[in-house]
């Protein structure tokens, strides 16, 4: 009797942040400036954190195995002492679900609320000096070209969304479409991942 209590009790916790996680991927608006606007530790060097609830560390992305150089004195020189060199800062980024149509770059309703929360971010007054890119994500199902190319569409679709009914100029947007190469959640190949069918929006500075 007392295990199943625990395994109750370990059930709810994990459907708490569960709960908690995805309700992140719909940010309003005040907290996408948040997570947008860079803060003075960015500014300073350090890592800026970004609405990145489920997926892997940004830092680990893409990283590749590559031994050192060796630092060792060679014979009859003097060693230098040489400070480490400062990690490049992550730009200030927030990752949104934005729901489109099976196979399509049409904004949905839900899309359309998720894309004015984000339009009224980097309309207002605290963003409006920054220039951002709008990254198109796919999940697995379908070929990888197939799903570079519309996550491209989609990407531009929110551009032009967010031009049309906020006026943003397309100078301060830039769009790529990055199909399903960089996973929030990584699956296996044809597997359906809400999660993964998002888009980031990234700080490229002023």
């Amino acid at each position: 009797m007392t295990k199943f209590r625990l395994g109750s009790a370990a059930l709810v916790t994990m459907w708490a942040l569960a709960s908690s996680a995805g309700a992140q991927t719909s940010p309003s608006a005040d907290q996408i400036i948040n997570q947008l606007k860079p803060s003075s530790q960015a500014l300073q060097g350090s890592a800026t954190r970004g609405i990145r609830p489920i997926g892997p560390s940004a830092a680990n992305a893409g990283a590749t195995n590559v031994a050192p150089p060796s630092t060792a004195p060679k014979a009859g020189t003097q060693a230098v002492a040489r400070a480490p060199a400062a990690a490049p800062a992550e730009a200030p980024s927030v990752n949104l679900y934005v729901p489109f149509e099976n196979g399509s770059a049409e904004l949905t309703p839900a899309a359309v609320a998720a894309l004015d929360e984000l339009g009224k971010a980097l309309s207002s007054a605290s963003l409006s000096g920054y220039k951002f890119k709008i990254e198109g994500h796919t999940d697995t199902v379908g070929s990888k070209g197939y799903n570079l190319s519309l996550s491209e569409r989609r990407a531009a679709a929110v551009s032009a969304y967010l031009e049309q009914k906020y006026g943003l100029s397309q100078t301060r947007l830039v769009t790529v479409g990055l199909g399903s190469s960089h996973l929030l959640v990584p699956t296996p190949d044809q597997t359906p991942e809400p999660r993964n069918r998002r888009v980031t929006v990234i700080n490229l500075g002023a």
